[in-house]
């Protein structure tokens, strides 16, 4: 066997442990590119719209995707003027571009429906129980984040170990996020313990895999005209708005992503959204129009 000296010996160990250092810091790089886990909607997420307790109309609205109420019945889907097809098990109605589901219809349609729902609210509880750990980000603002920028926070070091700060980002703007960049890395959960109000235009920034998760103790308003857009390639189906109280989007604005909301939804007249809309109440639409993104489930 050879025997090294004592500087080769030397050497060799420090390229080992460049080596593994090097290791070591693309490992974290990999989980911040991971970022925030999926929010599975399991069969939830083959609706473009999903309640318990009714979806109404005010013609004419425009929905791309299947429509669903369970476990009342599908006479609480109103002014769609529905046409019973599938022997029954569905129907369907010029305002939707899919079918339409209610509780009442023949088997096996309420047994997937309740799958569905349960589905839903599984989504909704895992949204809302992610953990967000820097109190720098805390209800910023009130509510309203309009003027501010979001960024990640950096890469720092600890004795040589390369770690990222975990992102918190909660209440920021105080629930007024009109005006703002939202980014994902290393982790794109934003909580509001307050209301958000959308006074300005809110961009969402991101890689096409990048998960965004809006966690609010309140109210969503959009503001009349006012729009959710998307940046560097993130999607609306990456994104979950949960929403503790009820969601309003006024005339004219538009939304992004998948509303998970414990109460009702409102789309006043010309508004929009490219998302889902998954309510454990009802769902009331004047003139809007809900296009399902492409992708069954986040």
């Amino acid at each position: 066997m050879m025997l090294l000296s004592k500087p080769l010996r030397s050497i060799l160990f420090s390229a080992f442990l460049l080596t593994a250092n090097a290791d070591t810091i693309r490992g974290v790089q990999q989980r911040k590119l991971k970022g925030t886990q999926t929010v599975t909607l399991g069969t939830a997420g083959n609706y473009a719209i999903l309640t318990k307790s009714g979806i109404s109309t005010v013609p004419d609205s425009v929905i791309t995707g299947d429509i669903a109420v369970s476990p009342i019945a599908a006479t609480a889907m109103t002014g769609f003027s529905l046409t019973s097809t599938d022997v029954g098990k569905a129907s369907t109605s010029a305002q939707v571009s899919g079918k339409a589901y209610g509780a009442s219809y023949i088997a096996p349609t309420p047994a997937h429906l309740t799958t569905a729902v349960s589905d839903m609210e599984i989504a909704y509880t895992d949204a809302a129980g992610r953990t967000n750990s820097n109190a720098a980000k805390i209800n910023l603002g009130g509510g309203e984040i309009g003027g501010e920028t979001l960024t990640s926070e950096p890469l720092i070091t600890n004795g040589g170990v390369y770690t990222f700060q975990s992102l918190r980002k909660i209440n920021l703007g105080g629930g007024e996020i009109g005006g703002e960049t939202l980014t994902s890395q290393p982790l794109g959960v934003y909580t509001f313990q307050t209301d958000v109000t959308i006074n300005d235009d809110v961009f969402f920034e991101g890689d096409s895999d990048d998960v965004f998760i809006i966690q609010m103790t309140g109210n969503l308003v959009v503001a009349g005209g006012k729009k959710v857009k998307l940046v560097g390639g993130a999607k609306a189906e990456n994104i979950i708005w949960q929403v503790a109280g009820y969601v309003v989007v006024e005339a004219g604005a538009h939304m992004e992503g998948i509303l998970l909301v414990k109460t009702s939804v409102l789309f006043k007249t010309g508004s929009s959204l490219n998302g889902r809309i998954l309510a454990q109440t009802a769902t009331n639409l004047q003139m809007a129009t809900i296009t399902k993104p492409s992708v069954s489930q986040v």
